[in-house]
């Protein structure tokens, strides 16, 4: 069977429905081979970097480990609170100052959420794109339906002009409902596919930044305090 030959063929109601179902496959590709690299490269400079994080006895060494690595969002999230501690690393004489200082507290409270609000920033970028999946999963199987019923419509009536039921008259109606329909599938199943992956990978990257913040809260405690 010689599917462009369908296609050529086809109504230009069919041909509309396939060209926006292959915008839509296009597109859904486009994000899943970006979102792949992006996804790979973010993983492979957090485990690399949380090796490096681990092994640095200071703060000052831990963000030059946070600049080699800069597809890693958690070194991301260490970059802003260094960026946080710069002007009060200026004015003391070391962070070990802060010991005994009754607004301790605070300056946890507000680093916490500095971090909080840098793993959110690196969320969004993670998810941006997403929602073009979930879409092209929700709405493309409907799109395709679309050209289905049309497709039989139009069997419906080559079956009235030509008077009788035979395969002649109901053929091309009934081609173009099974290609629209195979094409909405199409386009479907891999979105939905990648969109579950893809959000799995997110939620593991969310609790990677989460035990990232505790991480770094816990070398600050220890830097303050001269712990081992």
């Amino acid at each position: 069977m010689d599917m462009s030959a369908l296609v050529m063929h086809s109504g230009p109601v069919a041909k509309g429905v396939l060209l926006i179902l292959t915008a839509f496959s296009i597109g859904c590709w486009t994000i899943i081979i970006m979102k792949w690299r992006l996804f790979r490269k973010a993983e492979a400079d957090s485990a690399k970097f949380l090796a490096a994080f681990k092994e640095s006895e200071s703060l000052f060494l831990a963000h030059e480990a946070s600049r080699r690595f800069r597809h890693s969002p958690l070194a991301s999230m260490l970059g802003e609170a260094y960026r946080k501690l710069t002007p009060f690393l200026k004015e003391n004489p070391g962070i070990e100052s802060l010991r005994g200082d009754p607004h301790l507290a605070d300056f946890f409270e507000g680093m916490n959420r500095t971090l909080r609000q840098a793993s959110i920033r690196e969320l969004s970028q993670l998810e941006k794109h997403l929602i073009f999946l979930a879409t092209t999963g929700a709405v493309t199987p409907f799109i395709g339906l679309f050209g289905t019923v049309w497709g039989i419509i139009g069997a419906f009536h080559g079956i009235g002009a030509a008077g009788s039921a035979n395969i002649a008259a109901v053929a091309p109606g009934i081609s173009e409902a099974l290609v629209a329909t195979a094409a909405g599938l199409g386009a479907a199943v891999p979105a939905v596919i990648a969109y579950n992956y893809f959000l799995n990978h997110v939620k593991g990257m969310s609790t990677n930044m989460e035990f990232f913040s505790l991480e770094f809260l816990n070398l600050l405690e220890r830097l303050i305090y001269q712990r081992k």
